[in-house]
C-alpha cells in the first residue's frame, strides 16, 4: 500500500509548480519542514520518516512541501531558493490549500526560514515550534556555535562530491544516527536515495553555502506568535544554542527531551510529537499583529537642485515626471508600494529585501537615461502598520541609509545582507556607521551593480 498523502502542485506567481501534500483532518494546519529532508514522496520510504509523518497527522492536516528546485518542486536551474522566496512559495501553498492560518514546525535552519515567515506574515502564523534552534551557522564571538569561513568550505566541497552517494550517507549517519543504525548497509542505502531525490549536488552545495551566510537574529525579537524551542538534555553544547535562541524570541518557552538528539531515525519521534501535540492543543489566541517584519526602501535624485538650475523649471519639470514614471513602474515590477513620494523622493515598501534591492538597481540603471542618478537605501525591520502603511524606527533607519548614499549607490543595511544570501548580490562592506537620531552604529553595505 502506498504510504502518504496525494502530490499536488501550487503554482507561484512567477509560474513555479511548488509540490505538496496534505495528511489528516485534525483541527490544526501544521507545516513540517525538515533539514535535510526532501521529496514529498520518497521521504515516505523511510519507516521512521513515515512513522513521524502519521504521529503529526494523527492531530492535524499535516503539510508537507518540496522547496523550489528541490525534489518534486519546479526551479530555475536547480538553484536554493533564498528565504523571501522560500517565504512566498509557502504562502502559495497555504493559499492553494485554503489555510488561513497554521502553526509552523521547523528543524534547525528551517525553523529559521519559519521565523522569517512568521514576523512577515503574522495573520497566517499560529504557532511556531522550532526543533533545534539554529538562528545562523556563521560563527562569530557573540554566535559561538556555527562554523568559520573554513569549516564552510570543506563543507561545500564535501556536499559536491559526495551528495547522493551511499559513503556521503554513511558519513552522515555515523554523527546522526543510534550506533545500532549508524553501519547498516541497509539504512545507508535508503539514506543516499533519498539524499539523490532531494536535490542534485550541485544545488545541495549552493544550499549549504547560503546557509554559512544567512543570519535570522535579527528578525527574532520581532516574533509575536506562540513559540516553542524544542531540545535535548544530552544534545552536544547541553541545549546551549537553543537557549539563546529561546532568549531571543519573546515569551518563547524551551522543553527539553530525554536522551540524545538523533537525526535518523527520530528515535526520540514519540516524544516529538507528543511535546507538539500538547503545545498547538494549548488554546492560542488569535491576534491582529500591529507590527511586521517589512522592507523599506528610499530613493531620491543626486544634485536635483543643481540641475534644476541648469535646466530651467519647465524641463525640470518633464524630468520629474519621467523619473517618477520610472519608480513607480519598477514598484509595480518588483511587487513594492508606493508609501509617499515628497519633490522628487519615494519611500515604498517592498514585497522582501532582495525584491527592493532588485527594485532599487532597477531604478538607478534606468535613469540614467534620462541624465540624472539616484541613491537608494534599503533595510528589513520591525514596522508598525498605521492606516495601512508601514511606519516606526526602521523606516527611519531606511531614510537614514539613503541619505549616506552616493550617486547610483544602493546601501543597505546589515539586516538586508544577512536575509539575502543566495540572491546572487555581490556587497561591499562600507564600514559602520553613526544614523542621526538612531541608537548605535550600524554597518552598511554597497550593492555592486552586475
Amino acid at each position: 500500500m502506498t504510504r502518504g498523502g496525494e502530490t499536488r502542485y501550487a503554482t507561484t506567481k512567477d509560474g513555479v509548480s511548488i509540490a505538496y501534500q496534505t495528511i489528516g483532518e485534525g483541527p490544526v494546519d501544521l507545516v513540517l519542514e525538515l533539514e535535510n529532508w526532501g521529496n514529498v514522496e520518497v521521504m515516505w520510504e523511510l519507516d521512521a520518516l513515515a512513522d513521524l509523518f502519521e504521529r503529526l497527522s494523527s492531530f492535524s492536516r499535516l503539510i508537507l512541501h518540496d522547496r523550489r528546485g528541490t525534489g518534486l518542486s519546479g526551479g530555475r536551474g536547480g538553484s536554493f531558493p533564498n528565504l523571501e522566496t522560500r517565504a512566498r512559495d509557502l504562502l502559495t501553498v497555504l493559499d492553494t490549500i485554503r489555510s488561513s492560518r497554521a502553526t509552523l514546525l521547523g528543524e534547525r535552519t528551517t525553523g529559521a526560514a519559519f521565523a522569517v515567515f512568521a514576523a512577515t506574515y503574522p495573520d497566517r502564523v499560529s504557532a511556531l515550534v522550532w526543533l533545534e534552534g539554529v538562528a545562523t551557522r556563521r560563527w562569530s564571538p557573540e554566535y559561538p556555535w556555527g562554523l568559520t569561513p573554513d569549516e564552510h568550505r570543506q563543507d561545500v566541497l564535501q556536499t559536491r562530491e559526495g551528495m547522493g552517494s551511499r559513503e556521503f550517507a554513511g558519513d552522515w549517519l555515523s554523527a546522526g544516527a543510534p550506533p545500532d543504525l549508524a553501519g547498516d548497509e541497509q539504512v545507508q542505502a535508503v539514506v543516499a536515495r533519498l539524499d539523490r531525490h532531494f536535490m542534485a549536488p550541485s544545488t545541495a552545495a549552493e544550499w549549504v553555502s547560503v546557509e554559512s551566510e544567512t543570519d535570522v537574529a535579527a528578525v527574532l525579537p520581532l516574533l509575536r506568535c506562540p513559540t516553542l524551542v524544542l531540545d535535548h538534555e544530552q544534545s552536544s553544547s547541553g541545549a546551549a544554542e537553543s537557549r539563546h535562541v529561546q532568549s531571543l524570541i519573546p515569551g518563547a518557552e524551551l522543553a527539553l527531551l530525554s536522551g540524545k538528539p538523533y537525526k535518523v531515525p527520530f528515535d526520540n519521534r514519540a516524544a516529538i510529537t507528543d511535546s507538539v501535540h500538547r503545545f498547538v492543543a494549548r488554546e492560542h489566541p488569535a491576534e491582529v499583529s500591529e507590527t511586521v517584519l517589512g522592507t523599506v526602501l528610499f530613493t531620491d535624485i543626486v544634485a536635483s537642485t543643481e540641475r534644476l538650475a541648469a535646466l530651467g523649471d519647465s524641463a525640470w519639470a518633464d524630468v520629474v515626471r519621467r523619473h517618477h514614471a520610472i519608480v513607480r513602474e519598477a514598484l509595480e515590477r518588483w511587487q513594492g508600494v508606493e508609501n509617499d513620494t515628497a519633490g522628487d523622493g519615494f519611500y515604498a515598501t517592498v514585497d522582501g529585501p532582495a525584491r527592493a534591492i532588485r527594485c532599487a538597481l532597477d531604478v538607478a540603471h534606468l535613469v540614467r537615461d534620462i541624465g540624472i542618478e539616484i541613491r537608494a537605501g534599503i533595510h528589513t525591520g520591525e514596522c508598525q502598520l498605521v492606516d495601512g502603511k508601514h511606519a516606526g524606527l526602521a523606516v527611519t533607519i531606511g531614510a537614514r541609509i539613503a541619505a549616506l548614499a552616493g550617486p547610483s549607490d544602493v546601501l543597505v543595511s546589515r539586516t538586508v545582507r544577512d536575509l539575502t544570501a543566495g540572491s546572487g548580490f555581490s556587497l561591499e562592506d562600507r564600514g559602520e556607521h553613526e544614523l542621526k537620531g538612531v541608537p548605535n552604529r550600524w554597518q552598511l553595505y554597497r550593492v555592486k551593480a552586475a
